[in-house]
């Protein structure tokens, strides 16, 4: 019995299937000639259908696509039932119109057209028939643009001035213009209020530009401490236009480094070893920082800084830096700076800055050497930072980094001043091959000019941030520059590997030493739970010595972000 059920249950089906294929029909549109013909196809459309309703709107559809193509003159003929299965739509295109003339009136303003395909005169614009639609569409885009969103424009009074051209009058109808009366954080409610001014340049009051707002709120992606979550949404009210921001916290605090400790054989005190990189970001929610930096290394130096930034006091533009370096060369000598700047922030990646710098130096062995003495210097600064961000990537959150400054000042060493000018110069490119291989590209150097140099002023390089290969800081010049190179490649999303290979070159006036220096190597990267882990082992050579692998370096560090 069920055997014989689903067997006519599967005759009806087929009968049915038939049916409904039987009842598909078919069309076939032609023109007036054979080249009329020939431009409906070219326009294209639909030949199958269920029913005659879904076919003659096809038809009208047909006749809407060659009038916009230039045939304005375009008629439907007939539409004749050939048999049960056919049907033959007849349409007179006539002579296709390549050019329309759209007049407007004098409160049109043609600036508006600035950068579209079109001829403009006094009083009217001249346009290819085909490129008509893109160029109304482009023109209301940027009437809203202007301010007004629910604009709409219409041709009015279609003529015809010759056999090559027809004419026709521009009609725009607009409404109140609309500015954002109110700015509202979903998401993320502390976000701070200075930043929506200036970094995203968002305030009430400004003219209504949806494609705008859309380009500034993608500036969040390029803020370490938050996000945008989803696209700016807006609330339109009779009086009121209300513009909501989704955003969210994420995490931008870091910490990196190992502390340890032993007694000096010598001294029997207490030493530190280590180094400690605490980077605090936006945990008042002012868009605030605090970087902590401490670093005792194996040569018996010392070094503390601190710097704080505070952006858009006040919710002006203007944000302020403020730092204090200390560093202690084992008994030698001291030396502590503060430093204090004002910066202008021009856009999402742009920043200058004006300030002063002050350092005190103290010989600690009191040799009244002429190469190691006590002195004080001051100096004026000014620079320019530009920094182009990746934060998607939590490998390599920063595709670009260029930072420079100039100092310009005096140095007193008993009494006596000697003019001085400092130049510090750091940058470094990411260049993105594909998704996993890329070269990474950083330079850094500095210069200190004067008629005579104290060893205490000098600069201090070498060491995992500057040329690897080498111990940190033992380094010294008055002028030097370091090329760090890598080809990096990821096994995953998570996991890269690397080489090193660096080179650099310096000069110390007070021992008249100029050499070349050289770092090779290779590293790894691991992000994990607990943050980015790096590994590095590097040799490091000076010009005309030999390598020695007694002399490699292994650097181990662990950031993780809270």
């Amino acid at each position: 019995m069920k055997k014989r059920l689903l067997f006519v249950f599967f005759i009806v089906f087929l009968t049915n299937t038939n049916r409904s294929i039987g009842q598909s029909i078919k069309l076939i549109a032609s023109g007036e000639s054979k080249a009329a013909t020939k431009e409906i196809d070219s326009v294209g459309y639909i030949k199958r259908f269920p029913n005659y309703i879904s076919l003659e709107t096809e038809v009208y559809t047909l006749k809407e696509k060659l009038i916009r193509r230039g045939f304005i003159d375009t008629k439907i003929k007939d539409i004749i039932k050939q048999n049960d299965s056919l049907f033959n739509a007849t349409l007179y295109i006539g002579q296709k119109i390549n050019t329309i003339k759209v007049f407007f009136s004098s409160e049109f303003n043609p600036e508006l057209l600035q950068f579209s395909e079109v001829k403009i005169d006094s009083n009217y614009f001249e346009v290819d028939i085909e490129k008509l639609e893109t160029t109304l569409d482009f023109l209301n885009k940027r009437i809203a643009e202007q301010g007004d969103p629910f604009s709409s424009l219409k041709l009015k009074n279609l003529r015809k001035e010759n056999e090559d051209l027809i004419s026709a009058d521009l009609h725009i109808k607009t409404n109140q213009k609309r500015r954002i009366d109110k700015i509202v954080i979903k998401g993320y409610e502390k976000f701070p209020q200075s930043y929506v001014k200036r970094f995203l340049k968002l305030k009430a009051s400004q003219s209504f530009n949806l494609e705008d707002i859309k380009a500034k709120t993608e500036r969040l992606q390029e803020l370490r401490f938050a996000k945008e979550i989803k696209a700016p949404e807006v609330l339109f009210t009779n009086d009121s236009t209300i513009l909501y921001l989704y955003t969210e916290k994420t995490k931008s605090n870091n910490f990196d480094g190992y502390l340890g400790f032993g007694t000096n054989e010598n001294t029997n005190k207490i030493d530190f070893d280590g180094y400690v990189d605490l980077r605090l970001v936006n945990n008042l929610n002012f868009g605030e920082s605090l970087r902590l930096f401490y670093k005792s290394d194996e040569i018996d130096q010392q070094t503390f800084d601190v710097k704080i930034n505070a952006p858009y006091i006040f919710g002006s533009p203007i944000g302020l830096d403020v730092g204090l370096n200390i560093f202690r060369k084992d008994s030698t000598f001291s030396t502590t700076t503060q430093q204090a700047r004002i910066n202008y922030q021009i856009n999402a990646n742009h920043r200058i800055s004006a300030g002063i710098k002050g350092s005190v130096s103290s010989d600690l062995l009191d040799t009244n050497s002429t190469l190691l003495d006590d002195y004080t210097s001051n100096y004026y600064q000014i620079g320019y930072n530009y920094i182009k961000s990746q934060y998607y990537d939590p490998l390599f959150p920063i595709n670009f980094w260029f930072n420079i400054n100039s100092n310009f000042g005096n140095r007193t060493q008993n009494n006596i001043e000697q003019q001085q000018t400092a130049f510090t110069l750091e940058t470094y490119k990411i260049f993105n091959l594909n998704n996993r291989n890329s070269v990474f590209l950083r330079l850094t150097g500095a210069s200190l000019s004067s008629d005579n140099y104290l060893d205490n002023e000098l600069y201090r390089f070498g060491g995992i941030n500057s040329i690897r290969g080498f111990e940190e800081n033992s380094l010294v010049a008055n002028l030097f520059g370091v090329i760090n190179t890598e080809y990096r490649y990821r096994l995953s999303n998570s996991i890269y590997v690397h080489s090193v290979i660096d080179a650099a070159y310096f000069e110390n006036d007070i021992t008249n030493t100029k050499n070349k220096l050289f770092g090779f190597g290779f590293g790894l990267g691991l992000l994990t739970k607990a943050g980015l882990f790096k590994l590095n082992y590097s040799s490091g050579k000076t010009e005309n010595i030999p390598f020695r692998l007694s002399d490699s370096k292994i650097h181990v560090s662990l950031t993780a972000t809270f």
